[in-house]
């Protein structure tokens, strides 16, 4: 265990020092070179922005925190449950997957004012627009991971006289989970910017509506803070996400361990 946390924390510290030196240099441009605030505000200007806005940035936070998450959660029973209908019915995923693939191709940008002018601007249009956006990297990854399963194990429970249910319970499931999580870590990176974007368009609260404010008030300050909550509010979930892996799939890396 010492040995995995020491692994962990020499990778995230050159992850850490590009950001730092990233922020350091764009400080020391803004101070140098004299720009306007209103063009390129200090890093410096931002984390004060934070701090005296404070209030109305978790004011804020907390919508787009609950559309967040009532999005991602949608997503994620619907594409599991369109997973295992798919496994099941080899005929309904070669009819259904190419619509699935073209509701991709929708922009965002063309659906999102639509869906708000359909369902109003209280939360059921965020968290339709969360689930649209995060739906289609959770099926892919469950299907591909069904996929995976090994031959031998599948041959070796049908020759037991396990039924499919069985087969899918104890070896298709069990084989999908590494790629449903990848899939969660991709989808829970879209369902912040989609849930920002969708009360962008249209909302009472939200940081979308913080960004669209402070931009029409010439404010990149301001419109900067929101993204840094916007961007913290991702990096706390993926973080969320990748413990619920190392959790639930504790048995993978046993083995490692020992």
């Amino acid at each position: 265990m010492p040995r995995r946390i020491g692994g962990g924390l020499s990778t995230g510290v050159p992850a850490v020092l590009s950001v730092a030196a990233a922020v350091a240099l764009w400080e020391v441009y803004v101070r140098l070179s004299g720009i306007s605030h209103l063009v390129l505000p200090a890093p410096s200007r931002v984390i004060e922005q934070i701090f005296l806005n404070r209030a109305l940035l978790w004011d804020n936070t907390l919508p787009t925190v609950v559309a967040t998450l009532s999005g991602f959660a949608l997503s994620v029973c619907v594409a599991f449950a369109f997973s295992v209908l798919l496994d099941f019915m080899p005929r309904l995923r070669r009819a259904l997957f190419p619509i699935f693939v073209v509701s991709q191709t929708l922009p965002l940008v063309a659906i999102a004012p639509l869906v708000v002018l359909w369902f109003g601007f209280d939360l059921t249009p965020k968290v339709l627009l969360v689930a649209l956006v995060t739906f289609f990297p959770m099926l892919v990854a469950l299907v591909d991971g069904y996929d995976s399963t090994d031959p031998e194990i599948t041959a070796l429970l049908r020759s037991m006289g396990a039924s499919k249910v069985t087969v899918f319970r104890c070896a298709r499931l069990p084989s999908a989970m590494p790629y449903y999580f990848a899939g969660l870590r991709i989808a829970i990176t879209y369902a912040v910017v989609a849930a920002i974007f969708a009360e962008y368009v249209g909302a009472r609260a939200g940081l979308g509506i913080v960004i669209l404010n402070a931009k029409n008030s010439f404010r990149p300050d301001l419109v900067l803070a929101a993204v840094v909550i916007s961007s913290t509010l991702t990096l706390v979930l993926f973080a969320v996400t990748a413990l619920l892996q190392r959790v639930m799939l504790r048995w993978r890396t046993y083995g490692e361990e020992r």
